[in-house]
């Protein structure tokens, strides 16, 4: 690739990480994953001397084919090229490019796997197996309260703020990904929680700069999502869970419980900060055989069918 070119390409690149940073306002680990996918495509264009601007979709579904035949893992491939797309989309977007060479660009067939998913009955073993007697106890408790009452990603959890609690309200302000901020309803049972761990947390020595943190270390810094994952996983191994669990699995089982008690798709995807519905659409997956047994049971025809056969009944 001539020098223009590549001073070219690195100039697209930098007015994309300010787009990523600035527009989408992704986290720095975020925008730095975009941009080395982006580099694997751009390593493929220099060695055909083939410029940003000038790139086909033939040229895309030879780099994707690329990715299959080097044996990279077909979810880690979609990722890619969904970077790829997003590059490309910029580049039409601020008007470097008419036409968008990745628009036809296919991704690879991903096959669909289930989220696990806690029961309630599971859930509660988990919360009620931590010992209060320990310095930490009411903490985690409340950790885990939180977490699943309000179907919290794990950052966001370790990022919450005692001044953006309201309990007398019932809410509390999350700020999720992009730092797009939602309010979310918390539970009267984690009100509870949240209110017996205020004593504990008011005596609590922080570090300056972490004050206004609500969970917080005995080393005065907020809580970690490496230490969440390793409360969650001691205590499924002290009582015998063997399901593959980690912190994101509250809030899958968040979300599932919420469907199957009735809520409308809408309102979890509201819940949980999803900004499309697709994304939330996974929990109606799991829901399908309730759902089935629900169609069975209520729906009129089968109603009548029943009486038909069985009497008035069944």
């Amino acid at each position: 690739m001539t020098e223009e070119k590549k001073a070219q390409a690195e100039g697209f690149v930098e007015s994309y990480r300010q787009y990523l940073k600035l527009e989408k306002g992704l986290s720095k680990n975020t925008q730095e994953a975009y941009l080395s996918d982006l580099d694997k495509l751009l390593v493929e264009l220099a060695s055909t001397d083939t410029s940003v601007l000038d790139t086909r979709l033939e040229d895309l579904q030879q780099f994707a084919a690329g990715l299959h035949d080097i044996g990279i893992h077909p979810r880690s491939q979609a990722r890619i090229l969904s970077g790829v797309r997003s590059f490309f989309g910029f580049l039409v977007r601020h008007d470097y490019l008419e036409t968008d060479p990745s628009e036809l660009l296919e991704s690879p067939k991903i096959g669909f796997k289930l989220p696990e998913v806690l029961t309630v009955e599971e859930i509660d073993s988990l919360i009620d197996a931590i010992d209060l007697s320990l310095p930490e106890g009411q903490r985690n408790r409340t950790m885990l309260e939180t977490l699943y009452s309000c179907g919290l990603r794990v950052s966001e959890l370790i990022t919450l703020r005692i001044s953006d609690v309201y309990l007398d309200e019932g809410f509390i302000k999350v700020e999720g990904k992009g730092n797009k901020q939602r309010l979310v309803p918390i539970s009267p049972r984690a009100v509870h929680e949240i209110e017996l761990y205020a004593y504990d947390r008011k005596h609590q020595t922080t570090k300056s700069g972490y004050e206004d943190y609500l969970f917080v270390t005995k080393r005065g810094k907020n809580i970690s999502r490496i230490m969440v994952f390793h409360i969650i996983k001691e205590l499924a191994t002290l009582i015998g869970l063997t399901k593959n669990i980690s912190p994101h699995t509250f809030r899958h089982s968040f979300a599932t419980h919420l469907l199957e008690g009735g809520a409308n798709l809408r309102a979890i995807q509201s819940m949980l900060g999803h900004e499309s519905i697709t994304t939330t659409e996974i929990y109606t997956h799991i829901d399908r055989h309730r759902l089935r047994e629900e169609i069975i049971e209520h729906h009129p025809r089968n109603i009548k069918w029943r009486k038909e056969h069985f009497g008035a009944s069944k």
